[in-house]
Parts: C-alpha cells; sequence; structure tokens
C-alpha cells in the first residue's frame, strides 16, 4: 500500500504559506504512524486525500516522504483555498458543455437569413462532384492538349488577347458544365465588342465561378491567386491563357498586377477582377478593392459589372468536391465609364448588389 505524505516545499507552493511560519504550524498538529513511517494522516483520511486531490488534478500531493510535515487539520483549515482550483475547473467544464449545446441546437435549426442554409451533405452531390472532375478530365484529353499544341502559334500571332485559347477554353467549360447544371443569361447584348478592350468586374461566391464565366466566351484575362495556378488542368489552362498571378497580402506582387492590367488594356485585351479579392464565405457582397477600377480609370475603358447567382450553393466555397442541384443566373450589367476610381467602384458594387437582393 502506498505510503501519502507531504513536503513542507510542496505545501508551501500549494497553498503559499511562508516557510518559518508553516513549520512552526505543523508541529501543533499530531502525526500517525503507519508501517514504521511517519506520516501526517492516517491510511483512512489518505485514502480521502488521495481522492480529493485527484478530483482537483492535483500531481503535487503523492511523494513519498519519510518525515513530517503537515496534518489532516491543516488542510481541513485550509480547504477554502483549494476550493477556487477545482471550481474553476467544474465552471469551464460547464461552460463548455454549455457551448455544445448551443453549438449544436444551431447546427440543427440554421438561420433563414443565411446565404446558404446548413443542410447534411447527401450522398448525390458527392457521386456529382465525383462526375463533374471526371468529365473535366476526359474533355481535358482532347481540349487541353490541343490548347498546348497551338499555343506556339497564338504567342506568335495573337500574344495578347489570345482569342483561340479562349474559344476552347469556353468550349471545355461548356461541355464540362452543361451536364451538371443549367446556366442562364440575362443582358449578353450588354457584352463590348471583342475588339473593345474592357475590365470585367464580378461577384465571386465559388469555384465554379471560373467554369460559369468561361461559357460566355469573352476574351479576357483572368487575376487570380497564385495557388489557382496549381490546380490540375484548369491551372494549366488559365496559364496558357494568359491569366494574371496575384499574391495576397503583398504590394509588389500588386503593383506588377495593375502594371501588366494596364500594358494589356493599352495593347487591345481585356482584363477580369474579383473586386471582393476572395470567395464569399455566406454569400454576401464583400468590399470592393479599388485596383480594377483605377486600371479602367487610367486606361479610360469601360468597366463591365457581372452578377453570378447560384454558384455558391451549387458548389460552396471550400466545399469543392460536391455538386448540388441548381441554376446559375449570369446577369451582364451595362457598362459604366468614368475617370474616377471611386465613383466607378460605388457604382459597380451597387449595380451587382441590387442585383442580388432582386433574387
Amino acid at each position: 500500500m502506498e505510503v501519502v505524505s507531504f513536503s513542507a516545499r510542496t505545501i508551501i507552493h500549494r497553498f503559499g504559506y511562508k516557510e518559518s511560519g508553516f513549520v512552526a504550524a505543523a508541529s501543533l498538529f499530531p502525526t500517525h504512524t503507519y508501517k514504521g513511517l511517519y506520516t501526517a494522516c492516517s491510511p483512512n483520511r489518505q485514502a480521502i486525500l488521495r481522492n480529493y486531490t485527484d478530483s482537483a488534478q492535483s500531481s503535487y500531493l503523492c511523494l513519498p516522504r519519510k518525515h513530517v510535515v503537515a496534518s489532516w487539520h491543516d488542510f481541513e483549515k485550509k480547504e477554502e483555498l483549494n476550493r477556487p482550483h477545482s471550481g474553476n475547473i467544474l465552471h469551464n467544464r460547464n461552460r463548455l458543455s454549455g457551448c455544445v449545446v448551443v453549438r449544436s441546437q444551431l447546427t440543427g435549426t440554421g438561420n433563414s437569413d443565411a446565404g446558404y442554409p446548413l443542410s447534411d451533405l447527401k450522398l448525390g452531390s458527392k457521386v456529382r462532384g465525383i462526375c463533374f472532375y471526371a468529365v473535366t478530365a476526359f474533355n481535358a484529353i482532347f481540349l487541353f492538349v490541343l490548347m498546348l499544341l497551338a499555343h506556339p502559334f497564338v504567342l506568335l500571332f495573337d500574344r495578347h488577347r489570345r482569342r483561340f485559347h479562349h474559344f476552347i477554353a469556353k468550349t471545355w467549360a461548356t461541355l464540362t458544365v452543361a451536364p451538371f447544371v443549367k446556366i442562364k443569361y440575362e443582358g449578353l447584348e450588354n457584352l463590348p465588342p471583342p475588339n473593345i478592350p474592357a475590365v470585367y468586374v464580378s461577384n465571386h461566391q465559388s469555384f465554379l465561378d471560373i467554369y460559369t464565366l468561361l461559357t460566355i466566351g469573352g476574351s479576357f484575362k483572368f487575376i487570380s491567386k497564385t495557388s489557382i495556378f496549381l490546380y490540375p488542368i484548369i491551372g494549366w489552362a488559365m496559364f496558357l491563357m494568359g491569366a494574371i498571378p496575384l499574391k495576397r497580402m503583398d504590394s509588389r506582387s500588386q503593383l506588377e498586377c495593375l502594371k501588366r492590367c494596364m500594358n494589356l488594356t493599352a495593347k487591345g485585351a481585356s482584363v477580369f477582377f474579383f473586386p471582393e479579392g476572395t470567395r464569399s464565405k455566406d454569400g454576401k457582397l464583400g468590399a470592393f478593392k479599388k485596383g480594377a477600377f483605377s486600371v479602367a480609370a487610367k486606361t479610360k475603358v469601360p468597366v463591365v459589372p457581372i452578377t453570378l447567382k447560384g454558384t455558391g450553393k451549387i458548389m460552396p466555397p471550400g466545399m469543392e468536391s460536391i455538386l448540388n442541384l441548381g441554376c446559375v443566373e449570369v446577369v451582364i450589367h451595362k457598362p459604366i465609364e468614368g475617370s474616377d476610381p471611386e465613383v466607378l467602384c460605388n457604382e459597380a458594387r451597387k449595380t451587382i448588389s441590387d442585383e442580388l437582393n432582386r433574387q
């Protein structure tokens, strides 16, 4: 049977006694002898004490000693000093359990105002997601290889606009999306003529946005974060199409991106921005960055706002492996012209926001 006793240093550390006062106080209390060893309490009380300290998660009270250091009465007198420690543990456990209950209730009910309602993932959505990427890969066997073969000629004869690559991309995106998602277009007459450069801007809800926008057939260069170019097939295709990489939170990369955009628009090419900078997690329109509108104002080209509706529900952000049922709407608004980036930004955002609120 294990013998439990307590050193003066342990009790001082535990209860905050001063050493001289504590040693004097320890001598006032009776001690007990158990199996030839001096202890501060009887075997029965040792068991009680061990249970008590275990409940408080103490690591100090299980050291075998052969000297008298304290008595049970001393712990009874200073019991209140130990209560806050165990009380805090119980309090934290209660708070944790409360948080779990609240979170489970929110998960079960959801919020009617949320952009993307909470729902269970169905097997059908996962199967459609697998089929979607399988069709993408199958189409790429021919179309992406064709793009690779034509790339040297595109660089030689149409280096800036790369219209052949955009035609291949439109065909590829249409064949991939058509079996799974129905796309409705509105305002196609607002698209500028192919030979007029423009700055296109759109809200960003999903990875599916890129496929959807490619079906429009415009010869524009996407502004995309560098990690997208690592995606098999679609990332490589965007590189061949002349998409412009951008490193987030890198001022030098942002400056290089804007310079390249102005250079392309000056040579007759169009560029495409997601002014929010990232995908919306809840379907609500975020704040617009002014980079795209600065390019339009300095190069004196029109801004074409585009509203995408439904892509975030079909392929939610962060859940690119699933594909839900649904319909996508693409609304192309009238071009906006001006020389003030602030005015262009506010007007474009208001146009897209009004359209999203109309659904």
